[in-house]
């Protein structure tokens, strides 16, 4: 059985659509520990920390694709969570492996390839998905940094988890802003 990488703790950061938003920085996925690889979102672009680092500017980027990525729609989020709260009152819930997702950054010298975690419990929207892929979109045709991420998390710093609405809203300011 694959061993389940060790991810940062919720009050550390925020999920808002594919990023992790905390005072550490802003992540594509969730932020795991070493050995496992971390997607890190800088204002400069994309670098990949673990054990095959590497770093780009958003000015080499000619795309940055995001597969595998946990999409259900609301009714199916709602279903599964209600499943695992049956399944945890029965005592017959195991916590699962977060999902992997595959991040291909596609440069000028060619594509290079590196899973990240799904911070989400379930799944993510459909729709904060398309959000998202259109701020990485925006963060390579450099109308958008990261930075707007940073200053949301250093004005709100959310004490809950948002729901997928509330993410929702917040990529849609975030793009707002672009």
């Amino acid at each position: 059985m694959e061993e389940t990488p060790p991810l940062h703790p919720a009050e550390d950061g925020a999920t808002v659509g594919l990023f992790w938003v905390s005072a550490d920085g802003v992540y594509l996925g969730a932020p795991a520990t070493a050995p496992a690889p971390n997607m890190v979102l800088t204002t400069a672009g994309p670098r990949v920390a673990g054990p095959h680092p590497r770093e780009w500017t958003w000015s080499d980027l000619v795309g940055l694709e995001i597969t595998e990525v946990p999409t259900r729609s609301a009714p199916q989020r709602w279903a599964t969570h209600a499943a695992s709260f049956i399944a945890a009152a029965l005592d017959a819930w195991v916590p699962s492996s977060p999902t992997e997702m595959t991040v291909s950054v596609i440069a000028s010298d060619g594509t290079c390839r590196t899973p990240v975690y799904s911070s989400v419990s379930v799944a993510y929207s459909p729709r904060e998905v398309a959000l998202s892929r259109r701020l990485l979109d925006n963060f390579i045709q450099g109308t958008a940094t990261p930075a707007v991420m940073t200053k949301w998390w250093e004005q709100t710093r959310p004490t809950k988890v948002l729901r997928s609405r509330e993410r929702e809203a917040v990529l849609e300011l975030w793009l707002a802003c672009a």
